[in-house]
C-alpha cells in the first residue's frame, strides 16, 4: 500500500545507522518527533464536495486525501499535521483517451477545473489544488498505463501517459529494451509526469533528459486534440513537442506519448573516485563532461555530502579502513566523491571508464573501485525513504537545485549553501547543508543541494522555517542568474521566480499559448501561470 503521508510503500522503511543518528544530533541538534495524525483524523477533514454526482466521479474521503498533495515539505507538514487546506472534490480515473474527452466537456459544463495527477511524486505544489481555483476534480491517469504499440526496427514505443517507472521498464525488457530514464523518483512517478516536468534521469548523460526520449504523442485540451505525430526530424515551424514538456498540465492531459528506446546494455558498471578536495574534483569532473565520453552518468559530491554519505552508510570498520588508506593518500576531510557510471557493450564500458579513470587520475583522483559504485546502484531509489525516517526523528529535509555554466559553478553552489546554512538563525536553529553535481554538460551542470533541519513545536513554525530556507535559496539562485529548476519544474513553488528567467516577453507569450488552447482557464489553474481568474 502508497504511504498517504510520505514517500513510497509502507512495506519500505529505511533505518539509520546510530552513528548517523549521533551524527544528527551534532549537526543540528537532537530531534523532537511530531505526532503525526492518523489517516481516519486527516480523512475526517475532507469537507462535503462541491460538485455534482457524476458516475465517472469518486467523493470518497480518503481518496481526495490521497490525492490532495505530493511529495514537497510543504505538502509533508500539511498530511503528517492533518491540517490540509484544499481538496479536491472528487477524483476521477480514466481509462482511455475518451474518458478525458467526457471530462473536458463535463468541466466545461459545469466550471469545474481538472488537476491531472499520474504518480503524485511532485516537490513543487503540482498536482495541489489551487486555493482560489474553484471546484476542482483531480484526475489519475494511472489506469492509462498499458504499451499500445512497439516499433522495434525503429525503436519507438507508444505508451499510456500513466504508465509508471518500473511499470514501462518491465513491458519494454520484454523484448530486452529499455527506455534509460530513471529519475530519483522512478518507481513512482509516470511517462506523462516526466514530460510535463522535463525531468532529468540518473543517467541522462547517455540516454538523454525525457525532451530528448520524447518523441510525439497526443494531449487532451478543452480545444480539441493535439496530435503530435513522431519524425526522426523536422523543420517544419517551431516544434509543438516543446509546447508539451514542462507545460505541467497547464495545457490539458498527456494521453499518450511515444518515446525512443535503445536496447537494454550488455554490461552496466560504476565506480568511485576521491579527490583529495572539492577544486580538484570539480576540475576532474568538468574534463570528463567536456571529453564526451560514451558515458551515462558523472556524479560529484562535495566534502560535506562525501562526509553524509559515509556517516549514513554505516559499516563503521570497513569504512574506518577506507578513511585511513584515503588519508594516507593525501584525502582527508575535505575529500570529494566522483561516481562515474558507463552502459553499453563491454568494449565500450571499459573504454568509457578507461578513459575517464585516467583523465581523473591526471587529477589527483584515488578510485576506489566498484564498491560504492554497487552500493549507490543498490540503493539509487532508497534515498526518498530517508526523508520518512528522518521525519520520524524529528528532522525535515528538502532540496535546492539549479544549473549553471562551469564557469560560475563554484560561486553558485558557495551562494546556495551560505543562504541555508544561515536561514533559520533567527530562531537559533542550525541548519545541515550538502550539495552534490547530478548532471554534467559540456558547458556546466546541474548543481543539487541538501538541507536538513529540525521540526519545530507546531507544524505552522516548520512550515515558515521552510518558507525562509526557500526563498532564500531561490533569491541566491535567480541573483546569480541560474535557471530555477534544473529537474523538479515550476508548479507553485518556483513560479514567483519565472519572471526572471524569462522575461516579461517571454511570459507573456506563454499565457497567450495557454490561453490558446485553454481559453477558459480550466486546467491545473495556479501552476507555472497564474490562471485566469473568474472561474467558478
Amino acid at each position: 500500500m502508497k504511504r498517504w503521508n510520505g514517500w513510497g510503500d509502507e512495506e519500505h522503511t529505511y533505518v539509520v545507522p546510530r552513528r548517523a543518528v549521533e551524527a544528527l544530533a551534532e549537526w543540528v541538534g537532537p530531534g523532537a518527533p511530531a505526532r503525526d495524525a492518523t489517516l481516519a483524523e486527516a480523512a475526517a477533514t475532507v469537507p462535503e464536495s462541491r460538485l455534482p454526482h457524476a458516475p465517472f466521479l469518486s467523493f470518497d474521503p480518503q481518496q481526495r486525501l490521497r490525492h490532495a498533495r505530493g511529495q514537497s515539505l510543504p505538502d509533508w507538514v500539511a498530511l503528517r499535521s492533518g491540517r490540509i487546506s484544499t481538496f479536491p472534490d472528487a477524483v476521477a480515473w480514466p481509462e482511455t483517451s475518451d474518458d478525458v474527452r467526457t471530462l473536458l466537456g463535463w468541466a466545461a459544463r459545469t466550471g469545474a477545473r481538472l488537476i491531472p495527477h499520474g504518480g503524485g511524486t511532485s516537490v513543487a505544489g503540482h498536482v495541489n489544488p489551487d486555493a482560489g481555483g474553484g471546484r476542482a476534480v483531480t484526475v489519475s491517469l494511472r489506469r492509462m498505463n498499458h504499451l499500445l504499440e512497439l516499433d522495434e526496427v525503429s525503436r519507438l514505443a507508444r505508451f499510456g501517459a500513466g504508465v509508471t517507472g518500473p511499470e514501462l521498464e518491465a513491458r519494454l525488457r520484454e523484448r530486452s529494451l529499455t527506455l534509460g530514464h530513471f529519475p530519483q523518483s522512478f518507481e513512482q512517478s509516470t511517462l506523462g509526469g516526466w514530460i510535463a516536468t522535463r525531468s532529468s534521469g540518473q543517467q541522462s548523460l547517455l540516454y538523454g533528459r525525457i525532451e530528448r526520449l520524447f518523441a510525439g504523442g497526443r494531449v487532451e485540451t478543452p480545444r480539441g486534440p493535439l496530435v503530435l505525430p513522431v519524425f526522426p526530424a523536422s523543420a517544419a515551424g517551431p516544434d509543438l513537442r516543446e509546447w508539451v514538456l514542462g507545460s505541467e498540465g497547464r495545457l490539458g492531459f498527456i494521453t499518450e506519448a511515444t518515446v525512443r528506446v535503445s536496447p537494454v546494455p550488455e554490461r552496466e558498471e560504476f565506480v568511485g573516485v576521491f579527490f583529495p578536495d572539492w577544486q580538484h574534483g570539480l576540475a576532474a569532473a568538468r574534463a570528463v563532461a567536456q571529453a564526451r565520453l560514451p558515458l551515462c552518468m558523472v556524479r560529484l559530491s562535495a566534502p560535506e555530502e562525501a562526509r553524509t554519505m559515509l556517516t549514513l552508510a554505516g559499516h563503521e570498520r570497513l569504512l574506518g579502513a577506507l578513511e585511513a588508506w584515503l588519508r594516507l593518500r593525501g584525502a582527508g576531510d575535505e575529500k570529494a566523491l566522483l561516481l562515474l557510471g558507463a552502459s553499453g557493450t563491454a568494449a565500450v564500458v571499459r573504454f568509457a571508464l578507461g578513459e575517464a579513470l585516467s583523465l581523473t587520475k591526471q587529477r589527483g583522483g584515488l578510485s576506489a573501485g566498484r564498491t560504492f559504485g554497487a552500493q549507490w546502484t543498490k540503493n539509487r531509489f532508497c534515498a526518498p525513504y530517508l526523508r520518512n525516517a528522518l521525519w520520524e526523528l524529528g528532522y525535515a529535509v528538502d532540496t535546492f537545485e539549479t544549473a549553471a555554466p562551469w564557469s560560475a559553478v563554484p560561486s553558485m553552489l558557495a551562494r546556495v549553501e551560505a543562504a541555508l546554512r544561515t536561514g533559520l538563525q533567527r530562531w537559533g536553529e542550525r541548519t545541515h547543508v550538502f550539495t552534490h553535481l547530478s548532471h554534467v554538460y559540456t558547458d556546466g551542470s546541474s548543481i543539487y543541494t541538501t538541507v536538513v533541519f529540525r521540526l519545530a513545536d507546531t507544524p505552522e513554525e516548520t512550515l515558515e522555517r521552510w518558507s525562509t530556507l526557500k526563498a532564500r535559496a531561490s533569491e541566491a539562485i535567480v541573483a546569480a542568474k541560474g535557471t530555477i529548476s534544473h529537474q523538479h519544474g515550476v508548479g507553485t513553488d518556483h513560479a514567483r521566480y519565472l519572471a526572471a528567467e524569462k522575461g516579461a516577453l517571454g511570459i507573456a507569450a506563454l499565457e497567450r499559448a495557454l490561453a490558446g488552447l485553454d481559453p477558459d482557464s480550466v486546467m491545473n489553474p495556479g501552476k507555472l501561470l497564474p490562471s485566469v481568474p473568474g472561474r467558478a
